[in-house]
């Protein structure tokens, strides 16, 4: 299988984004208190609710893009959709990542990058 490294790192994608959406949705009043708290001392204070509300919408972007590029490069018949996810996850990523350091949460930055690699790889890999 010649895509087999991407199909992987698309499900790693996937499952990540999905989760954390699926968590975000039905868990919402717990994640916009903690996010409150969190960037209280930021410029983000005041915009908690539409921040995390722009960033769900991207991650399940990401999410679902990822999921029916697995499906899409299984029944080799491209590897647009699978690229797209790619694109998307690394936005939703690099906004994660402003927002940590906004907060100056260098280890969450820190933690964000490690979802990030794989993340760029498949865009390379996709492209």
């Amino acid at each position: 299988m010649n895509n087999a490294a991407s199909i992987i790192i698309l499900i790693f994608l996937a499952l990540t984004f999905l989760q954390s959406g699926y968590e975000k949705i039905f868990y919402w009043k717990d994640n916009v208190t903690w996010l409150k708290e969190h960037f209280s001392k930021t410029i983000l204070k005041n915009q908690v609710p539409l921040a995390l509300l722009h960033l769900l919408i991207i991650e399940l972007i990401a999410g679902i893009l990822c999921a029916v590029g697995v499906i899409q490069l299984l029944l080799k018949s491209g590897r647009e959709f699978g690229f797209y996810g790619a694109i998307f996850s690394c936005i939703c990523l690099l906004m994660m990542l402003f927002g940590q350091r906004l907060a100056k949460d260098y280890d969450g930055a820190r933690t964000i990058v490690i979802y990030f690699i794989p993340a760029v790889m498949a865009v390379y890999w996709l492209n």
